[in-house]
């Protein structure tokens, strides 16, 4: 009888009663974080750091391993959308854009991440729940920032300003179908960024002779109005 409790594992001080601990909670950390990085949903990410304050840091690890972080399609909504990019303390590319449920509020939110400071490519492209305010407070602090896409939003010249005064390196920005912008826009814009190479402007009110000024400005300028941009997006040189 002995015998066969101790088979069983039963007996009194016995193990048998203690609950085994999961296989994945003996992965190594680094290994732990590769996983979670593999996670195509955001939402599902966010939710893998409520698990155990062991993974809420293997998420913090993965999240500060990445360069890029596309929201595209994804339901995310500010408070989600700031704390993980308040993680990704590596980003260069953020791409908040059509799907979204940001509003000013997140862009604000977002913009006091230390990575903002970093990010050479930022995308909000077809955002229709922001406007100049939340603009101006993320790219007033995007120093670095080479590629903007603002396309499909209901920017004015307020948001052009500030990326004039604040982004110098800018080399290309998408337009599309900014209706609200005006010709005082792009000539600051133009004339601030003096490395700007390429600008779309399809889909906007600006009348056709208005680029010959910015061409004045900045000969070597590519002016492009391709329907077809829709379906691109910045790419990081």
């Amino acid at each position: 009888m002995e015998a066969e409790q101790q088979h069983d594992g039963g007996g009194h001080g016995g193990s048998g009663s203690a609950e085994a601990e999961p296989q994945v909670e003996r992965l190594p950390a680094d290994l732990l974080a590769h996983v979670l990085s593999l996670l195509q949903s955001f939402c599902d990410l966010s939710m893998a750091g409520g698990v155990s304050r062991r993974w809420r840091l293997a998420v913090e690890r993965s999240l500060a391993a990445r360069r890029r972080l596309s929201f595209a399609g994804q339901r995310i909504g500010d408070d989600t959308a700031a704390r993980l990019v308040r993680a990704a303390v590596n980003l260069r590319d953020l791409d908040i854009c059509w799907g979204c449920h940001i509003t000013d509020e997140g862009l604000i939110k977002i913009s006091s991440a230390d990575c903002v400071k970093n990010l050479t490519s930022i995308s909000l492209w077809g955002l229709a729940g922001i406007t100049d305010r939340g603009v101006v407070h993320l790219v007033s602090r995007a120093y670095s920032l080479q590629h903007l896409n603002i396309g499909g939003t209901f920017i004015t010249d307020e948001s052009l300003y500030a990326v004039a005064n604040s982004c110098a390196n800018l080399k290309s920005i998408i337009l599309w179908s900014c209706r609200h912008v005006t010709e005082a826009g792009l000539v600051a814009l133009v004339n601030k960024c003096q490395r700007l190479e390429c600008i779309n402007v399809g889909g906007m009110r600006v009348p056709p002779e208005s680029f010959v000024g910015l061409l004045s400005i900045s000969p070597a300028l590519q002016i492009r109005s391709i329907p077809q941009i829709l379906n691109a997006r910045v790419q990081v040189a």
